[in-house]
């Protein structure tokens, strides 16, 4: 167990929150890694060895803490970014950071010369950069996790409110530009997409929770990727799940066509 004390440490707190369907049944490691999720800890997923070949620390956005942040800046340290998932998305009407580019060229065009496709994927899912509005700077660890906590409990509450309330909460709860960028799921989640965006959206869906996952990516002490071998010692270490992105994209398939 974590030896982080500032962590729920008795899982079975959060045994009935997961909304599992018995219909379409999850693989036990999805299972234990949706429940530390739902618990407020972490789970680490790899994505693949042909993708970016990354692990990412993810957490519930609604669970995050100050303690949380910290964590992901200092034991993960690559950008702290909080994804939604598409639907979410298109109900607030937030734009994809390329299409903002796209209308700024017309009158900045040295601008339209900067978007490009990654190189790791046909497409970016870096959408827009807020704060939460009772932040000062945004930056430090008690204000990203505000920020990251209301838009976490924003898509918990999105099911149950009306279009007009959510972008009524939106527009009181946050400025722009901010401290947390943003990323949006693809629309058909990993049967589209397969990066942690995806996957963090995909695995919260299947096990029914709020569908806002906040990601980081672990570094190496060399600079680059941390080695996956290396971050599930880690994720075993503080008795966290570790995931390969490919058992999510498998139990995605069985899941989705129940």
């Amino acid at each position: 167990m974590s030896s982080y004390n500032w962590f729920i440490s008795d899982r079975r707190l959060v045994r009935d929150v997961l909304r599992l369907d018995p219909a379409r049944p999850l693989p036990a490691e999805l299972v234990a890694a949706a429940r530390s999720l739902a618990a407020g800890e972490p789970t680490l997923i790899f994505d693949a060895a042909d993708r970016e070949a990354e692990t990412d620390l993810v957490l519930l956005s609604e669970k995050v803490t100050p303690e949380l942040v910290r964590l992901l800046r200092v034991d993960a340290g690559g950008l702290i970014c909080t994804a939604l998932s598409d639907e979410l998305r298109r109900r607030l009407d937030l734009p994809y950071y390329t299409e903002l580019l796209a209308l700024a060229a017309r009158e900045f065009p040295s601008v339209a010369a900067l978007v490009e496709r990654p190189r790791y994927d046909r497409r970016s899912a870096f959408g827009i950069t807020i704060s939460h509005r009772n932040t000062f700077t945004g930056i430090p660890d008690n204000d990203r996790a505000l920020t990251i906590r209301a838009l976490g409990e924003l898509a918990a509450a999105a099911p149950s409110i009306s279009d007009r309330e959510l972008h009524d909460r939106f527009r009181r709860s946050f400025v722009s530009p901010g401290h947390v960028p943003t990323l949006y799921s693809a629309p058909g989640l990993v049967a589209e997409r397969k990066g942690h965006t995806e996957l963090a959206i995909s695995l919260a869906r299947m096990a029914g929770l709020s569908e806002s996952a906040t990601v980081c990516e672990m570094l190496g002490d060399s600079g680059g990727a941390r080695d996956p071998e290396a971050a599930a010692r880690y994720a075993e270490a503080h008795g966290w799940p570790f995931v390969e992105g490919r058992a999510i994209v498998e139990a995605w398939r069985t899941w989705s066509s129940a």
